[in-house]
């Protein structure tokens, strides 16, 4: 890991996940190349994309490949082994797809995507552990690892299994850092004992954290009333800052879906600093205030939907569920009538199971979607 191009001063990367999209729906290069600007402008080099993510390989090369030199940014893409139609011979053949996709000649990080106990069998059985390292030795990436949606013992397994593996992408952040689901803490903890650098996805979950719950704007706004150093923190921007404060981690993605959201993400991590004894008290009182909530705790990755046979709007149900929980004047029906309406319905769902196994967050998707149908009265 020592000749990774990640040292330049911004402990930041571009996710390329939740990119602004224009009026027809596409992504807009437009304002995705102004991001890009921005972010090497202040020192950003680290652009992390997947090829499950629609439109993300194709815009990137628009708004950064084409547009700068190869060597003045470091550029990550992922092989995912699992969802609808993915074969053996489907998954090796991805590198080549992303390659033409992103016009780059090769990847500076390739990623096994997305690694849970739901799919690891794919990974193991079609050889790809050895197969990304084939790719290393050709040229076509420079380093690999993965990114792990899954239980400490399962992690501990394959680092046993695996120590080879250069890198290791972890959701951290406050909300889940003890959440039972998803093992922040502790799989933060078995990465720094094998030696692993660790990339932070999911700092502000997905945007959650950036619209926190009632009790968790009450704790931070008093906060920013009684100091000073506080008042010009955004809610995100607190969320950043624990997670680019844990030991062990090298690169903290943020997803930007505007450029505001980059300016803000910017303004934190420019002159980045560590939480103080005090603020990380801030955080533990809004940590204790999210482990009491009773919000459905969903990303909106939409993973979930892509093998849905009833093609329910799985993420978009749970926001309707979330809203009404935090607004009594929430027009419930209607919102839900709007999100489904020329889609499935939460009484559409045949339990088969699949949104579950594709969960990153580990969520009871089924018995979730059982309480969504109160809205079909």
């Amino acid at each position: 890991m020592s000749d990774m191009k990640l040292t330049t001063g911004l402990k930041m990367g571009f996710g390329l996940m939740r990119l602004p999209k224009d009026e027809d729906g596409s992504l807009s290069v437009e304002q995705v190349s102004i991001m890009v600007d921005r972010f090497l402008e202040a020192g950003g080099t680290y652009f992390d994309t997947a090829f499950a993510y629609p439109g993300s390989e194709e815009c990137i090369k628009k708004a950064l490949v084409e547009r700068y030199p190869r060597d003045s940014y470091t550029l990550t893409s992922k092989l995912i082994a699992f969802g609808p139609g993915v074969t053996e011979e489907s998954a090796k053949a991805e590198i080549h797809t992303t390659l033409e996709r992103s016009g780059a000649q090769y990847l500076d990080l390739y990623l096994l995507h997305a690694l849970q106990r739901s799919n690891i069998t794919n990974y193991d059985n079609w050889g790809l552990w050895d197969y990304v390292k084939e790719l290393k030795a050709k040229g076509l990436i420079k380093h690999w690892g993965f990114s792990f949606h899954a239980d400490p013992e399962l992690l501990e397994e394959l680092l046993n299994k695996h120590p080879d593996a250069e890198f290791v992408q972890l959701q951290i952040n406050y909300a889940d850092w003890e959440n039972p689901g998803v093992n922040s803490k502790r799989n933060l903890e078995i990465c720094i004992a094998h030696n692993k650098p660790v990339i932070i996805m999911e700092p502000v979950k997905g945007g959650i954290l950036a619209d926190p719950i009632p009790a968790a704007k009450a704790i931070f706004d008093a906060e920013a009333a009684a100091n000073a150093d506080a008042a010009g923190l955004t809610y995100a921007g607190w969320a950043m800052r624990f997670a680019a404060s844990q030991a062990g981690t090298f690169v903290i993605l943020s997803g930007s879906s505007s450029v505001s959201q980059m300016e803000d993400n910017l303004s934190v991590m420019k002159d980045f600093k560590p939480l103080t004894d005090h603020e990380m008290d801030v955080i533990n009182a809004v940590r204790k205030a999210y482990d009491e909530d009773k919000s459905i705790p969903c990303t909106a990755c939409h993973y979930c939907t892509k093998g849905c046979p009833m093609n329910i709007p799985i993420p978009e149900i749970f926001t309707v569920e979330n809203r009404k929980a935090g607004s009594p004047e929430f027009r419930t029906k209607r919102e839900y009538t709007i999100v489904t309406t020329g889609k499935g319905r939460a009484s559409d769902c045949i339990s088969c199971g699949q949104c579950e196994d594709a969960c990153p967050q580990q969520l009871p998707i089924i018995s979730l979607l059982e309480k969504c149908r109160d809205f079909e009265e």
